[in-house]
């Protein structure tokens, strides 16, 4: 017989699932009036956690418990705690060899002008309630390497690159609200581009099957992986080029098409573009 998540406990007694921690109700009419709005308001990142907390996955608790409760599960808390920390400290990461992810993932950031400290502030304005349990670990270490996925892939900041980190992280840890927003945010995209050969739900597509093939960031030594170059860690995580993904940028170049402005690309459907 399984043992209650409330009852299951790491090495150093951290509870798997805090016993006062809510059960997730499944609503796909919440996650579509989130999503709506969100539609309205991108900047509005609280109605993204609503989304997914309306669609939670039956296989995300198992998922906790084969990590966290694993020899690796506890090997990666007890040497990388804090992941913001490890990929904040710039000066450490500048010392790894050129050409390391730890390079790629500075260039990243300072040219973005972000941070991973800033990520987690994100998440906190929103005032979701914290408990002391291995699900908080879990779901911190997602968040903590959302930036790592954007250099390992190559999708970049653009409204279809983060769109395809959805899906990618998807194929890594599958929820329907990665799915909802996705596709969805895939097909607003080609609406905003209307008359475009750019092959964006092909995109999309490519990110999902990329995440799929990969094995689970969460569960890498990240620590180690930011030594080594990044070309042979994509090798070795098994993710390829994202050809459908620059071949969007290529046609939409040609078309005049700014994929960091669509609304402003003149074959922008009037009634988006006053929207």
């Amino acid at each position: 017989m399984t043992t209650p998540y409330s009852q299951s406990f790491a090495a150093d007694g951290t509870v798997l699932r805090h016993p006062e921690r809510p059960e997730p109700r499944y609503s796909m009419p919440r996650a579509v009036k989130n999503f709506r709005l969100l539609m309205k308001d991108k900047e509005d990142t609280s109605l993204v956690f609503k989304i997914y907390e309306s669609l939670p996955s039956k296989n995300f608790m198992p998922r906790v418990r084969d990590l966290a409760l694993s020899e690796r599960g506890e090997f990666l808390r007890r040497t990388e705690p804090s992941l913001p920390e490890i990929l904040d400290d710039h000066a450490a990461l500048r010392k790894t060899p050129k050409g390391s992810l730890g390079h790629a993932y500075c260039d990243f950031m300072e040219t973005e002008g972000l941070t991973a400290a800033g990520l987690v502030a994100e998440s906190d304005r929103l005032g979701r309630p914290k408990y002391d349990d291995l699900v908080q670990w879990f779901g911190d270490r997602s968040r903590d390497t959302h930036d790592l996925f954007h250099v390992l892939t190559g999708y970049g900041r653009d409204a279809l690159g983060e769109q395809c980190v959805l899906l990618f992280t998807h194929g890594q840890s599958p929820t329907q609200g990665h799915l909802l927003i996705g596709y969805a945010g895939a097909a607003n995209i080609k609406k905003m581009v209307w008359g475009s050969k750019a092959p964006v739900m092909g995109a999309v597509r490519e990110a999902k099957a990329t995440g799929r093939g990969a094995p689970p960031m969460i569960e890498q030594p990240i620590r180690e992986l930011l030594k080594q170059p990044v070309d042979e860690v994509r090798k070795a995580l098994n993710i390829p080029e994202p050809t459908q993904y620059r071949e969007c940028h290529r046609i939409w170049a040609e078309e005049g098409i700014d994929p960091y402005n669509l609304l402003a690309s003149e074959n922008t459907p009037k009634e988006l573009a006053s929207a």
